[in-house]
């Protein structure tokens, strides 16, 4: 299985191509600049896998939520390069990837809070069960950071992203409701290509036309990773 993932969504500009278990990755925070840091980081990844794009079986990128012109950057991308080399892609949430990045760390965690900062004094939250797998519980959201709800049940749980930084009194309403802390985590293509793998495995591909972007600020969420 060969996947090219990406990410633009926020600071973090990254990329990560997959060749069976093997993950080469390319990442780094920029303050902007993200279109001109993409594509040379995608014909590093290429090159050093020894792939061309028409080799790969589907390219991943996160869709949202996130800043609009990063999100959108990302869907672009994605879909301009599966048109040209006549593949599909898989649309992956943002919120979903950090929720992964936290389940990787901590085998413990059932549900994790993800917190990412939307500027304007909001952020996108959504909170994500791990079972057999991810799952979203409920729908992605962006709201200010006193209307976030935190998540119920028995477990243990995890509040993780930048929202937390943003918004202090947030990250203290979770850890003295029991989180464990993750506030420096981003999305990241690595774990982009992770959640992305049942779906190529399993056939659930895209044409490139719609690989569309999410950004939640229009009422629009998504109940799919």
């Amino acid at each position: 299985m060969k996947i090219l993932a990406l990410d633009t969504a926020t600071e973090g500009c990254s990329v990560s191509l997959g060749v069976d278990d093997r993950h080469i990755d390319r990442y780094v925070e920029l303050e902007r600049g993200h279109a001109e840091q993409l594509l040379p980081m995608i014909d590093e990844v290429l090159a050093e896998g020894g792939l061309s794009l028409s080799d790969l079986d589907a390219i991943a990128f996160g869709r949202g939520p996130g800043g609009f012109t990063g999100v959108r950057l990302a869907a672009s991308v994605a879909q301009g390069l599966a048109f040209g080399a006549g593949i599909g892609v898989v649309p992956i949430s943002d919120l979903a990837a950090v929720a992964q990045n936290v389940c990787q760390q901590d085998p413990v965690v059932r549900r994790v809070l993800v917190v990412n900062d939307a500027r304007m004094r909001e952020v996108y939250w959504a909170t994500f069960e791990r079972a057999d797998s991810l799952a979203l519980a409920g729908v992605e959201r962006v709201s200010a950071a006193i209307d976030v709800t935190l998540p119920g049940g028995e477990g243990a749980w995890a509040a993780a992203g930048r929202g937390l930084k943003a918004d202090p009194e947030l990250a203290e309403r979770c850890r003295v409701a029991g989180a464990s802390l993750y506030p420096e985590l981003l999305p990241r293509a690595s774990e982009v290509l992770t959640l992305a793998r049942p779906a190529v495995a399993s056939g659930q591909i895209l044409d490139p036309a719609d690989a569309l972007p999410v950004y939640v600020r229009d009422n629009v969420a998504a109940s799919s990773l």
